[in-house]
C-alpha cells in the first residue's frame, strides 16, 4: 500500500491512501504494530513519510554514474551520512545555502528503503524482510563543498538543511518485490536529466543491507538513500547547477513523483 505521513491538530499521523484518491487513518506505529482502520481522513499538510533514525547513503552505486565522473566502479559500497536536518516533503523548497554559499548545487534522483525494524547482520537471503518500504528522495549535493572546502569527506556538502526531499509516499515493500527494475527520472524544469533503471545499481538493495549492517546496528526507521545514475549536473557540458526559481522533479517507477521548488 501507499502510506502517507500528514500534519493533524493533533500532530503527524500516517494514513493510507486508496485506489478512489480517499485515505484511511493508520492507528499505531509503522515502525512497530499498526494497522489500516475504516476511518476516512481528509489529510493535512504533506509531511515527509517518515522521519528518519538516520539517514545512511551508498555513493558511486550505479555504473554509467561512476563512468560519467571517471571513477572505477567500486569494490564495496562506498556509504556516507547526511543529517536529519536535509529532509523535507514534497512540494516544500530546496534552500540554497547562504552562510556557507554554494555556487554549485547539484540533484540526484535516488531510490530510498526506509527499515521497518532493527537491523544488525542482514545475510542477502533475509535483507529484505527487514524493509518496510521505499520512497523516492533528491540527494542534493553542494558540488563545490563536497570536491573543494569539504576536506575529502562528503557529510558537509549534503547535510545542508533542505538537501534531502523525500516523498511523497511510502510504499509498501510488497508492492516493490523487485527494486532493482524501477524506472527513475529526474527532471529539471520539464528537461529529464536523469532517465535509467535501478537495475544498473552495482551493489542491489540485499547487498547495500547486507553491507551497512554487518556488524552494526541500523535502527528501525533509517533511511538508505542507493545512488543515482547517470545524468547529474556536474557531468555535463557545460554543468547544470540548481538555482532559484528551478523545480527539480524525481520520479520512479512505482513509487511515484518527488517535486520541489529550488529558493535562495
Amino acid at each position: 500500500m501507499k502510506l502517507i505521513r500528514h500534519l493533524t491538530p493533533t500532530g503527524p499521523a500516517w494514513a493510507a491512501l486508496q485506489p478512489d484518491g480517499s485515505a484511511r487513518a493508520v492507528e499505531g506505529d509503522i515502525l512497530g504494530s499498526w494497522r489500516v482502520t475504516d476511518k476516512t481522513v481528509k489529510p493535512g499538510k504533506l509531511l515527509a513519510p517518515i522521519a528518519p533514525a538516520m539517514i545512511v547513503c551508498i555513493g558511486l552505486n550505479y555504473a554509467k554514474h561512476a563512468a560519467e565522473g571517471g571513477k572505477p566502479p567500486p569494490e564495496r559500497p562506498v556509504w556516507f551520512m547526511k543529517l536529519p536536518g536535509a529532509v523535507v516533503p514534497s512540494g516544500d523548497p530546496i534552500r540554497l545555502p547562504a552562510k556557507q554559499p554554494s555556487t554549485k548545487v547539484d540533484y540526484e534522483a535516488e531510490l530510498a528503503i526506509v527499515l521497518g525494524q532493527e537491523c544488525r547482520n542482514a545475510t542477502r537471503a533475509n535483507a529484505l524482510d527487514f524493509v518496510l518500504g521505499y520512497t523516492c528522495a533528491n540527494d542534493v549535493s553542494a558540488r563545490d563543498w563536497q570536491r573543494d572546502f569539504g576536506g575529502g569527506q562528503w557529510n558537509h556538502a549534503k547535510s545542508f538543511d533542505t538537501f534531502c526531499p523525500l516523498g511523497p509516499v511510502l510504499v509498501t515493500r510488497d508492492e516493490v518485490p523487485q527494486p532493482n527494475a524501477l524506472r527513475i527520472r529526474s527532471i529539471l524544469n520539464g528537461q529529464t536529466m536523469q532517465d535509467s533503471n535501478t537495475a544498473d545499481m552495482i551493489f542491489d538493495v540485499p547487498a547495500i543491507i547486507e553491507f551497512l549492517s554487518a556488524d552494526k546496528t541500523l535502527p528501525a526507521g533509517t533511511l538508505i538513500l542507493t545512488g543515482t545514475p547517470e545524468g547529474v549536473g556536474f557531468a555535463r557540458n557545460p554543468p547544470v547547477w540548481l538555482k532559484a526559481g528551478d523545480t527539480i522533479v524525481v520520479e520512479i517507477e512505482k513509487i511515484g513523483t518527488l517535486t520541489n521548488p529550488v529558493i535562495n
